[in-house]
């Protein structure tokens, strides 16, 4: 740990000039205000901001499933003042169903780390008949395509997350597309549609005060969190799913500048206050190198596109 300490601490010394600015560093976050994402990474920036010695002042650019935001960032000057807070959706879902996306996830980005895996949860407004996943699974058969579900936008992972449970359990649904997370939950939550698959901490407040009904959670295992929801798994044996949220640069970011700002967000997730936070929202943290995180994406990208070509999901 010491070393650690000593090899953060020369890393946020030995800067390239361009780094030592005192302009806030700008965040392009081509995902809606209120998202998983978003929840976490205002979290983990303000203690970034703090290592740095910078502010870091979060954009939220909106539109097209994110692939605006994520041309805008691809297209930026390489100069460590601008990053993205992303999920995967727009780096490993979107570019594998949209051959026109408008950047290439593993050439036009310079991977800084993974901040936290992003666990997913079924959730239904209280007046759905349906209490539980074999409840959904009974009235979609009954009704074939005439039940419909909210997402986040086509190619979103809201989109993909239940497009996958449907393919797994041999179900059709309607698909209702948003513009973002947040305003594809609301819709949930005023009982415009009935469900929807949402990245926890983002229902979490509503499945507390009543407003959803939380039917099942997306992983192997039930969670700390919601130690009382089952799994999807429990009812549909095999199904897993999660996301997670990452900072990129610019390809061409000078590898100290990466380095640098790598090393803050490791700082941050660890801090014992932002590291309890994440934890108690529901967030798996990650906080891994750069390399680490270019394997990673560079896997999942494949891996999705293998399950995106197999499950026949598009960006309509």
């Amino acid at each position: 740990m010491r070393r650690w300490l000593l090899a953060a601490l020369l890393t946020l010394v030995a800067l390239p000039a361009a780094a030592q600015t005192d302009r806030p560093i700008r965040v392009i976050m081509p995902l809606a205000a209120g998202s998983a994402v978003d929840v976490v990474v205002r979290i983990v920036a303000e203690r970034m901001g703090e290592t740095l010695g910078q502010r870091l002042a979060i954009e939220n650019m909106t539109g097209a499933s994110g692939m605006i935001g994520m041309r805008t960032g691809a297209r930026a000057a390489p100069d460590g003042l601008t990053l993205l807070a992303v999920n995967d959706a727009v780096l490993t879902m979107l570019p594998n169903m949209n051959a026109q996306a408008g950047y290439d996830p593993l050439r036009d980005f310079a991977p800084i780390g993974q901040i936290v895996r992003i666990r997913w949860a079924l959730v239904a407004h209280p007046s759905f008949a349906a209490t539980t996943v074999a409840g959904l699974m009974e009235a979609a058969r009954a009704r074939p395509g005439q039940i419909d579900y909210a997402s986040g936008g086509a190619g979103s992972p809201q989109h993909v997350a239940m497009e996958m449970f449907l393919q797994a359990a041999g179900l059709r649904m309607n698909h209702i597309s948003y513009r973002g997370a947040t305003p594809a939950l609301t819709a949930v939550t005023a009982g415009q549609v009935p469900v929807g698959f949402f990245g926890l901490p983002t229902p979490n407040a509503f499945v507390r005060d009543g407003q959803l009904r939380l039917l099942g959670t997306a992983g192997p295992a039930r969670i700390d969190t919601f130690p009382d929801a089952p799994t999807i798994a429990e009812t549909l044996p095999g199904f897993t799913f999660h996301t997670w949220g990452a900072f990129l640069a610019p390809a061409g970011t000078p590898a100290p500048v990466v380095a640098r700002i790598n090393t803050a967000l490791r700082e941050a997730v660890n801090h014992p206050p932002v590291r309890t936070r994440l934890e108690q929202l529901g967030y798996e943290v990650v906080g891994n190198t750069p390399d680490a995180f270019a394997a990673s994406l560079a896997a999942d990208h494949a891996t999705m596109g293998t399950l995106i070509r197999s499950a026949g999901i598009t960006a309509e």
